[in-house]
């Protein structure tokens, strides 16, 4: 693989790597309002999944920043932006005693959430299968989840 294709490979790593270690990083430090978005998916122990969900969402960050373990997490990434797009963001959102219009706004909102999460599962898929690129622990490892051609 070209050094052009491993730096753009880092760069699509670091930006892969943004949102999952922040939101992780936000959902340890305050799980309330993920906890009631569970609750309101009717899943039980809401506040527990709220910290696991959090911890997962740190450590599988980190990963992909360092790229380390890519192909299995990008795999795991994929797999829970596709199940949260689909239990959190795929209904139509009723707050009562709420303006139509402001829920018209934030079902538009949680439409687009829904959209995002399917579009980053794919590019997880696609990290997963181009591996983490020579700039990564894995490369460093010797890992089978770089690839080379």
């Amino acid at each position: 693989m070209s050094t052009t294709n491993n730096a753009v490979i880092l760069v699509a790593r670091i930006l892969l790597s943004f949102i999952f270690i922040l939101s992780g990083f936000g959902k340890l430090a305050d799980p309330a309002a993920t906890a009631g978005m569970i609750t309101g998916a009717g899943l039980p122990a809401a506040t527990a999944l709220a910290y696991l969900a959090g911890l997962f969402e740190l450590v599988t960050g980190l990963a992909v920043l360092v790229g380390f373990q890519v192909k299995i997490v990008g795999w795991a990434l994929a797999l829970f932006c596709i199940f949260t797009g689909a239990v959190f963001h795929s209904g139509t959102v009723a707050i009562p005693g709420w303006p139509d219009a402001a829920l018209g706004w934030i079902n538009t909102l949680n439409q687009i959430m829904m959209m995002k999460n399917f579009t980053l599962a794919g590019a997880y898929i696609l990290l997963a299968t181009v591996g983490a690129g020579a700039y990564s622990l894995d490369a460093r490892r010797g890992a089978a989840s770089v690839v080379t051609a």
